[in-house]
């Protein structure tokens, strides 16, 4: 029983220690979005589309594949991220729409949102977790641990003038 109970909280205490950074409180950003993410990894490529959007003061984040069929859904609190709707957890995606949350924070608020955080120039840091590289306003390079590589772009607004 004393086993059980200890790598009860084992698994706990890994499962926190392993939660991605959260700001402050939420970044004012300009919404809803449209992004083309495209990841890479081993010199693999996969493309994905993701949309973020204000809703009843939640940031809702919905990654789709480029048939339509979503891959990870999230509602984010300002505190919290919760799975919105059927779709099983998706750790990896969590932690993708956290850092695209830190890469897509206006740098105004950076240093409020994310005391840890560094920026020199076009790049930002938040530790050894995360690196932005911006190559022009909405476009840049996140770089995660584990040589996940992640190529950000903004899709063309569908908005008549």
């Amino acid at each position: 029983m004393r086993a059980l109970l200890l790598a009860t909280l084992c698994l706990v205490l890994a499962a926190c220690s392993s939660r991605a950074p959260l700001p402050a409180q939420m970044p004012q950003l300009q919404l809803p979005q449209q992004l083309h993410v495209q990841r890479e990894q081993a010199g693999e490529r996969q493309d994905w589309m993701l949309v973020v959007q204000a809703e009843n003061g939640q940031l809702r984040w919905s990654l789709l594949d480029l048939l339509g069929i979503p891959q990870a859904r999230q509602l984010f609190d300002g505190q919290h991220w919760q799975a919105d709707g059927l779709l099983p957890p998706n750790p990896p995606a969590r932690e993708l729409f956290a850092a695209l949350l830190f890469a897509l924070t206006p740098s105004e608020q950076l240093a409020q949102l994310y005391p840890d955080a560094r920026e020199q120039g076009q790049q930002r840091w938040l530790g050894e977790r995360w690196q932005v590289s911006y190559r022009q306003p909405g476009a840049f390079d996140l770089k995660l641990a584990h040589g996940l590589r992640y190529l950000v772009d903004p899709l063309p607004s569908e908005r008549l003038p």
